[in-house]
């Protein structure tokens, strides 16, 4: 949680300049600690429902303001489900009109599987932008992963995505490129972060979106915030994720292959798997060849031997910035969650950051 600027001790203004998180003490007096209440659309399908659930909420629980913090679950009704999950969607899960009435303090919105190539013949598509219109209205800050994200510059921004013509795929050193901005001062410059997609949101299209670039790789931009700087933050990877998940994915590409629903052999993920590992598939790859030309069973996959060997190098960073998020989170919305702002916040500098950068 930010410090709290007592009096004109010069220290404080110095701080301040280099971008750490400090709190007047006139907006520290109206400050109420309480719970602060997350929206979590959930838009992942039915085989990854629950995992994408799971990862966003450790990322929101191990966070460490001082706030009791509520996560709501809820999907949209128009995607296609499974009996399996829509019983765990009915047991356990809100529903938008629910979380309209009762307010939100902020929300995240997840990846998505598509079926084509245009985002705006998705199923999901109309639902969606009702959800953002609301949550831009309402909320302090929307937060996007991967798909949302290529959906909200899209929807909003008339920014489609770029098809790249192959899967970017793996493990990525990424360089925090504007250091003064709170979500990511005083953080490691340098950070690894997963990526899984066949598209891309390039820089120019951020910029041309007014949006504020901060974290990027020779292989893309991965976070981005609106040109308020706050109110949406943008990811195109996924810093969400497990160590294994992109194991998983490998996994589910090599069964696909086995069956025919895909031509080519899986590659590896990029700066993923270590060498004795891919030893390991190497090897594993030869006798599945041998099984579907005779016609066999696919032999047991060796995960087990893989994923004791896999380093996660990306999890601390994304917590770093989940924890700064939802501080200023906190700093920022109304104690009445069906207001969007504490009194006397500016929704088109709602940090301040912007003000701060005028020479």
């Amino acid at each position: 949680m930010p410090l709290v600027i007592r009096n004109d001790l010069p220290t404080y203004q110095r701080l301040q300049q280099a971008g750490l998180r400090m709190l007047p003490r006139g907006r520290a007096l109206q400050q109420d600690i309480r719970e602060l209440h997350f929206g979590l659309l959930n838009m992942m399908p039915d085989a990854a429902l629950e995992a994408t659930e799971r990862q966003f909420f450790r990322l929101v629980g191990e966070s460490n303001p001082v706030a009791q913090l509520h996560v709501h679950p809820f999907t949209l009704d128009e995607i296609p489900r499974g009996a399996e999950a829509q019983a765990h969607i009915e047991r356990y899960y809100d529903r938008f009109e629910d979380l309209q009435q009762r307010g939100l303090d902020a929300l995240i919105i997840t990846g998505a599987n598509v079926s084509q190539p245009d985002l705006e013949k998705e199923i999901f598509w109309q639902p969606l932008k009702q959800v953002l219109d609301w949550a831009w209205e309402h909320t302090c800050s929307i937060l996007c992963s991967c798909l949302a994200t290529h959906a909200v510059m899209q929807a909003c921004h008339n920014q489609p995505r770029r098809p790249l013509g192959f899967k970017r795929w793996g493990v990525y050193r990424h360089r925090v490129v504007d250091r003064s901005h709170p979500l990511v001062f005083d953080m490691n410059t340098v950070q690894d972060v997963p990526h899984s997609r066949f598209n891309q949101i390039d820089r120019a299209q951020f910029e041309a979106a007014g949006m504020h670039v901060l974290i990027e790789a020779e292989e893309g931009v991965h976070m981005a915030v609106s040109a308020d700087g706050f109110r949406m933050v943008l990811f195109q990877g996924h810093p969400e994720y497990d160590t294994i998940s992109l194991l998983k994915e490998y996994k589910r590409e090599v069964f696909r292959w086995f069956r025919g629903e895909r031509p080519d052999y899986p590659p590896f993920p990029e700066h993923f798997f270590p060498l004795q590992s891919q030893a390991i598939l190497e090897e594993y790859r030869q006798r599945l060849e041998q099984a579907r030309a005779a016609g066999g069973e696919p032999p047991a996959f060796p995960e087990a031997l893989i994923a004791p060997r896999l380093d996660n190098t990306w999890h601390d960073s994304a917590e770093g910035i989940i924890n700064n998020w939802i501080g200023q989170v906190y700093q920022l919305t109304h104690v009445d969650p069906t207001r969007q702002f504490m009194q006397g916040i500016d929704p088109q500098d709602p940090l301040g950051w912007l003000a701060r950068q005028q020479p």
